[in-house]
């Protein structure tokens, strides 16, 4: 059975850990070539090339701070160097930050919107360059948030670099048209990652009981779509921000959904 990516090259952001590894997984599962940038997650980061490689795959790692625009045009060029190109960019990596309003100083504000907007910015238009080069199109896939349309204490700086991610989506999707570029971006929800594992003040059932959907997202979650736009199969999309939250931006109303269990 032919795998989705089979061929293609791909750079993950933040893949270290969370969303971002769990895409790299499952493009490495569907064929494809992965490099996978980290920021701190060295261990995880290499721990998932091996197994890429063990699997007959071809990945490699890449460490770079994105808030830093230096970083991000070497990150990329050194993924496209090692790979010969570069088909599809995941811009993932991120900071999730809170803090009242009047408590924001610009210090925090800045480092919350130089990883999250900046650093896609600019790897996005490094990655670009490589595509328009080749001739060959491309996916870009930018993760943002339900933060951006829905409003929750304490997250103004975060709601607002992700707000600003779905602008910067639909204006590049828009650009790249003449290129056959394509440009998505996805707007996760609850999703389960380390951090939250991590947190002895998180409850794993009682996130699954206050929400809609009657469980909370996995990074599986948003691979498996993340894969599909990244592949031929979406040749007819692009501009397009896609939630992935268990119906959450469709308000809290009513009971959550009985999900049966095998």
């Amino acid at each position: 059975m032919a795998r989705r990516l089979e061929g293609k090259r791909a750079v993950v952001t933040g893949a270290g850990v969370g969303i971002g590894l769990g895409v790299a997984m499952d493009f490495a599962n569907e064929g494809a070539q992965v490099v996978l940038h980290y920021a701190n997650s060295a261990k995880s980061a290499n721990e998932a090339v091996k197994k890429m490689i063990e699997g007959g795959g071809k990945a490699t790692v890449v460490q770079g701070d994105l808030s830093v625009v230096k970083d991000c045009i070497r990150m990329i060029d050194e993924a496209a160097e090692f790979m010969g190109g570069i088909d599809i960019l995941v811009n993932n990596a991120g900071m999730t930050a809170r803090r009242s309003f009047l408590e924001i100083d610009q210090e925090f504000y800045d480092s919350v919107l130089n990883l999250n907007m900046r650093g896609y910015f600019f790897c996005a238009q490094q990655a670009v360059r490589h595509m328009i080069e080749q001739g060959k199109g491309g996916s870009i896939i930018n993760m943002t948030s339900i933060h951006a349309f829905l409003s929750m204490s304490e997250y103004a700086a975060y709601a607002s670099t992700k707000g600003a991610i779905v602008s910067f989506t639909r204006q590049l999707a828009k650009e790249m048209l003449e290129h056959k570029i394509r440009v998505n971006a996805l707007a996760p929800g609850m999703i389960e990652v380390p951090r939250h594992l991590e947190n002895p003040l998180y409850d794993h059932e009682r996130a699954c009981q206050n929400h809609i959907w009657g469980r909370v997202g996995t990074p599986e979650d948003c691979a498996k779509l993340t894969t599909f736009l990244a592949s031929d199969d979406a040749d007819f999309i692009t501009a397009q921000i896609i939630s992935i939250d268990g119906g959450a931006t469709a308000g809290q109303g009513g009971k959550p959904m009985k999900i049966k269990k095998d």
